[in-house]
């Protein structure tokens, strides 16, 4: 198929999948161990597609080494990829947006004709300290893409000179053309007691913005704040 011209539904409310429909010769590249199901005609091939720089890269983003091809080898297949934990999978048309940067482990497949990259904040130090604003991923192409958030998602529109700050581990998409910055939130009592972290995730206009209410790490927290205590 065209990169874009994937023929896909999402099914379910807060433990969703995508279902994608492909006609022979047609494929669909997804991270590894995300199938749910695929029909007969559907064949899976497991590589470190690019070679070892480009597996390290995906590593490097919290993502498999390898990636997964699922090809139609028949009339017409389906196979469905579904998301690790809650929350919503969200597409990317990257024909109608553009090149897109996101969370370093929100990728969950895309059309075979899109990139998978590395892309670092602009100031390395606030990044490295800042948790998940350090390590993007770049989506790039003109296919859709699908990415999967934590919990809710918000989908902003910020106009020219618009800006926003936001919980670092809130951001889960946005336009690679935006300003995109961290920055520390100021006063020792407010970044050490405020309970939202030392660093806000700023971006600035135009551009789109995708926002989750449930960032994975906060998941993985409150779950482990309410597990008993051997001792």
């Amino acid at each position: 198929m065209a990169a874009d011209e994937i023929d896909y539904r999402i099914v379910g409310d807060d433990m969703q999948a995508v279902v994608v429909t492909l006609d022979e010769g047609e494929s669909v590249r997804a991270e590894a161990g995300a199938m749910l199901y695929m029909t007969d005609t559907i064949e899976m091939e497991t590589s470190a597609e690019g070679g070892l720089l480009s597996g390290l890269k995906r590593a490097f983003t919290s993502e498999s080494f390898f990636v997964t091809n699922f090809n139609c080898n028949g009339p017409q297949g389906q196979v469905a990829l579904a998301a690790p934990y809650p929350g919503k999978i969200v597409p990317l048309d990257l024909a109608e947006t553009g090149n897109m940067l996101c969370q370093k482990d929100a990728y969950l497949c895309s059309a075979s004709g899109i990139e998978l990259d590395v892309a670092f904040t602009k100031k390395m130090g606030a990044g490295f300290f800042g948790g998940e604003g350090f390590v993007l991923q770049s989506l790039q192409g003109d296919g859709t893409a699908f990415v999967h958030v934590g919990g809710s998602v918000m989908k902003m529109e910020l106009e020219a000179g618009q800006d926003i700050r936001m919980d670092v581990g809130a951001l889960a998409a946005f336009d690679e053309g935006m300003d995109y910055d961290i920055e520390y939130v100021g006063g020792i009592k407010t970044a050490l007691f405020g309970g939202e972290g030392m660093f806000f995730a700023t971006l600035s206009g135009p551009g789109t913005v995708y926002v989750q209410s449930l960032p994975f790490p906060d998941l993985v927290d409150r779950i482990s704040r309410s597990m008993p205590n051997k001792s």
